[in-house]
């Protein structure tokens, strides 16, 4: 009867969620929201609501950031810069719709790679920027001169918005190898469409870029993942043990009493 009550309760361990500390938001998690906010009034055409989210996200990120891990100089500039484009797509008279909305989303990503640890939002652009360079290199295969310089031009605009992401997060060696090649594509663009011997840019450039992604799909689980794993593989291993265990004295005195009774 003890034993059903111990598996009972064990298999009621397992099936609670188990609370990954209820923890408040940390001052980065809540100027990551801000950002967030300024974009989703950007979206709705909402210029006046989007630089008013910037000015007090700029008021938070003075008071609270020395509250938080110490920023290094590039991320402090990087955070800066981002956030003066911004600004400037909030409150510029001119610009146009998808020019704001890639200059609020480039501010974004860049407060989501400082304030997480796992599975920043700029990865998630993968399938378009892929999709935009592939079909420029398809363009290049094919000579196709004007489908090429169109495409080249959508993966630069979309490459553009993570690039300031992309500092943060991968090791600036990485940063600088795909920095020489998309330059070298981009200044010998006839060459590129020409020359199949160049077209070996592109794709050197198209491995470098799988990598880029790739690597940053390792060891982005999420921590709390791995405690949960832990705990209730110990729960099992402990009910399982005890089961054993109880098993085990069972046998033990029904070979005692087996005994008992052959003497008698």
């Amino acid at each position: 009867m003890k034993i059903k009550w111990f598996l009972l309760f064990a298999i009621i361990i397992m099936l609670t969620p188990i609370p990954a500390f209820a923890e408040q938001p940390s001052p980065m998690e809540r100027l990551d929201d801000i950002s967030d906010e300024a974009l989703q009034m950007v979206k709705f055409h909402r210029y006046e609501d989007a630089k008013k989210m910037l000015d007090y996200f700029s008021d938070q990120f003075t008071s609270i950031t020395g509250n938080e891990k110490p920023l290094t100089l590039d991320e402090v500039r990087i955070v800066h810069t981002s956030h003066d484009e911004a600004m400037e797509a909030a409150v510029s008279p001119t610009m146009k719709y998808e020019e704001r909305i890639n200059k609020l989303t480039k501010f974004r990503l860049v407060i989501d790679a400082i304030a997480t640890n796992h599975q920043p939002l700029w990865t998630e652009m993968e399938d378009q920027i892929m999709t935009a360079f592939h079909q420029a290199k398809d363009a290049a295969i094919n000579g196709d001169t004007p489908h090429f310089h169109s495409n080249f031009n959508t993966f630069l605009s979309l490459y553009n918005v993570i690039y300031p992401s992309m500092k943060i997060d991968v090791p600036v060696e990485n940063i600088q190898r795909l920095d020489a090649r998309i330059d070298f594509i981009n200044e010998y663009r006839s060459q590129i469409v020409k020359d199949s011997k160049s077209q070996q840019e592109l794709d050197a450039l198209d491995t470098d870029l799988k990598n880029l992604f790739a690597n940053m799909e390792e060891d982005q689980a999420d921590p709390s993942i791995w405690w949960v794993i832990i705990s209730t593989g110990s729960i099992i291993i402990m009910t399982l043990s005890y089961v054993g265990w109880r098993k085990y004295q069972g046998d033990k005195a029904m070979r005692k009493d087996r005994s008992r009774d052959q003497k008698d």
